[in-house]
């Protein structure tokens, strides 16, 4: 969940001003601790180089056998050749459902197929689009440490309808005529072009449709004990509001695809998108629906990236018979989540709603955060926010390293962007994976940084899914479960100097310490 209201916040103005300050904290870095070149590009890519990461921070999960700890690295430029493709249904703000499959050629030439459905299943098609274009890898990203920044030039679009149902809902968001494509005249199953390199912008931003996501890219190889290797591709993020999305520059990531020949195993949604075609879409095999007791505690998979230079790790607790939660969020500077910033302990209690009527299987919520209490992890982080007014953010000028002070007596923190009390509204989905364990997802945070504190800001779309860790059961249900999570986020970094810290600490967290 996140922490507190954001939602007065100008989205527009603290991006721009973010991405500002941010150039000049990675230009610091360079100088003051001489980073590596491909960490602040100053150009394109010159020659291939690796950075490894590993995953060090605690606890795992006990259902995790020792052995399945895995090292993972990071390649850049990364290495895209070969298909990618979804490990299950996904869930685009909207909502969308679709499943995706990306093949990347050794010449920069794509081809992604992209097939949407009605059900939050993926079970009953609506239509796929076949995308062919160009991409090209520019240098290290310098706002998502760790990205490679890339642009993307499309040369065709085309559609198959897969339904009379889904022409007539089509037909009422597209023009009535695309690239000589006359909706009424569309018989499913059928190729029809609706964009080439001369015409038909117009009938894409009508379907909501951007390649955006191409703009920033991430290759992940994950290395198991015993011999195993998976590969993810991570895309840049789909912006929450359908207004932006065409025109939006990612910072964050969307759930990964999986390299078809590297992929975990088993898995029958992978074999079922790589084989698809336009005319054949993937129709997915029907999950049983899930009841979960929350009671017990829930951990990120692994390190998570948020828009905008956030990267942290979730762990919480649920009490169902008080209602009560637990979150912890430890934030860090880097994308192994190996440089802690500072730690956020929030707390308070939820009530269960009623079933999603946008998603089958999820259920919506209402939380409230009731205290926060946080843990400077750096010497920067904790002049910061010892340089905040008293009565503004805990006991003032009292925050040293590695002590946690309550931030409930002064109402939250102002430089944090923390107020209590605060309400969201939330929403929750269970699914099992590929080794029948459960899988927690909670509602998107909005890209905007903005606060779900009314129904109609309500998410329609998940972050990545947390495991349990213990507690907890499983059982085959017909509806929902009946338990909550939050979201609270802050952002820090260590090693800046001081001049730098409070300007971009202030903004930084003034935005997104909510988030």
């Amino acid at each position: 969940m996140k922490g507190a209201g954001a939602g007065n916040m100008s989205s527009g103005r603290f991006s721009h001003l973010l991405r500002g300050v941010w150039f000049l904290w990675q230009a610091l870095l360079v100088v003051g601790t001489g980073t590596k070149l491909w960490e602040v590009p100053t150009g394109p890519f010159a020659s291939s180089s690796n950075f490894s990461e590993s995953l060090q921070w605690e606890p795992h999960c006990q259902y995790y056998n020792i052995q399945d700890r895995v090292r993972i690295t990071a390649d850049i430029p990364p290495q895209l050749d070969g298909t990618w493709v979804s490990i299950r249904c996904e869930v685009r703000p909207g909502p969308e459902f679709l499943t995706r499959s990306y093949t990347f050629h050794p010449n920069r030439h794509f081809q992604a197929l992209q097939h949407y459905y009605t059900d939050s299943s993926c079970e009953d098609p609506s239509y796929s689009l076949i995308v062919r274009g160009k991409i090209r890898l520019r240098q290290a990203s310098w706002i998502t440490h760790g990205a490679t920044e890339a642009e993307h030039h499309l040369s065709k679009v085309a559609i198959v309808v897969h339904s009379l149902a889904a022409k007539q809902r089509l037909a009422s968001r597209l023009p009535s005529t695309c690239v000589g494509l006359s909706l009424g005249r569309v018989v499913p199953g059928k190729l029809y072009e609706l964009y080439n390199t001369r015409a038909g912008r117009g009938c894409l931003e009508a379907l909501g449709f951007s390649m955006m996501e191409m703009g920033l890219v991430r290759v992940e190889t994950q290395y198991h004990s015993h011999g195993g290797k998976v590969q993810e591709l991570f895309l840049g993020d789909i912006h929450t509001d359908w207004t932006q999305r065409t025109q939006y520059k990612p910072t964050g990531y969307q759930q990964p695809l999986q390299n078809a020949m590297h992929h975990i195993h088993p898995c029958p949604v992978c074999a079922l998108v790589y084989r698809s075609s336009d005319q054949r879409p993937p129709v997915l095999p029907r999950s049983p629906a899930t009841y979960l007791s929350l009671g017990g505690r829930w951990v990120s998979q692994r390190c998570e990236t948020r828009p905008n230079v956030l990267f942290l790790t979730r762990d919480f607790t649920f009490d169902p018979q008080q209602h009560a939660w637990e979150g912890i969020y430890r934030h860090y500077s880097d994308p192994a989540c190996s440089q802690p910033t500072f730690t956020l302990r929030a707390s308070g209690h939820y009530a269960q709603g009623n079933p999603s009527p946008k998603i089958s299987g999820a259920s919506e919520f209402v939380f409230k955060v009731t205290q926060v209490r946080a843990t400077a992890m750096g010497e920067p982080t904790a002049k910061l926010l010892n340089s905040t007014k008293p009565g503004k953010c805990g006991r003032a000028r009292g925050w040293e390293v590695g002590i946690e002070q309550d931030l409930t007596p002064t109402d939250g923190c102002t430089v944090l962007g923390i107020k209590l009390p605060h309400k969201e509204y939330e929403l929750f989905k269970i699914e099992l994976d590929h080794r029948k364990h459960p899988l927690l997802f909670i509602g998107e945070r909005p890209t905007d940084g903005s606060s779900p504190d009314r129904p109609l800001r309500r998410p329609t779309s998940f972050q990545a899914p947390m495991v349990l860790c213990s507690g907890g059961s499983t059982q085959a249900a017909r509806s929902g479960f009946n338990s909550k999570q939050v979201q609270l986020a802050a952002s820090g970094t260590e090693r800046l100097p001081q001049l730098v810290l409070l300007v971009f600490g202030s903004v930084l967290c003034g935005w997104l310490c909510v988030y």
